[in-house]
């Protein structure tokens, strides 16, 4: 699915959206924001997300120089998605708790790779 246009999926998308919610954001607040993120990580998500037109890098002015980060119009659209998505999680974490747990309670199951 790598021709798939929008990387709202992967790890950092959404917490990246989140960070930048509030206003722009330089990379190295963002990268504190979103410990454990690797420098290259965010650089190559920031890129794509960039690319897909969902951010814009902006150069600041002053003795530093450097560059922010902040959503485009089409980016803020995926804050109302995220808020959906969030809600879903908050309304059945109940459900997917009682099915983890019936799970790893069943004879024979399997170690989850993704517990947690």
């Amino acid at each position: 699915m790598s021709a798939f246009p929008i990387r709202i999926g992967g790890r950092w998308t959404a917490m990246i959206v989140l960070c930048l919610e509030a206003g722009p954001r330089r990379f190295g607040v963002l990268r504190r924001h979103l410990r454990p993120i690797s420098a290259k990580v965010l650089a190559e998500t920031l890129t794509a997300m960039e690319r897909d037109g969902l951010l814009r890098r902006r150069p600041v002015g002053g003795p530093d120089g450097g560059v922010e980060y902040e959503l485009t119009a089409l980016g803020r659209t995926l804050l109302d998605v995220i808020a959906h998505v969030r809600g879903w999680a908050r309304d059945h974490l109940g459900e997917v708790l009682r099915a983890r747990d019936d799970f790893d309670d069943a004879p024979g199951a399997r170690p989850s790779a993704l517990a947690g």
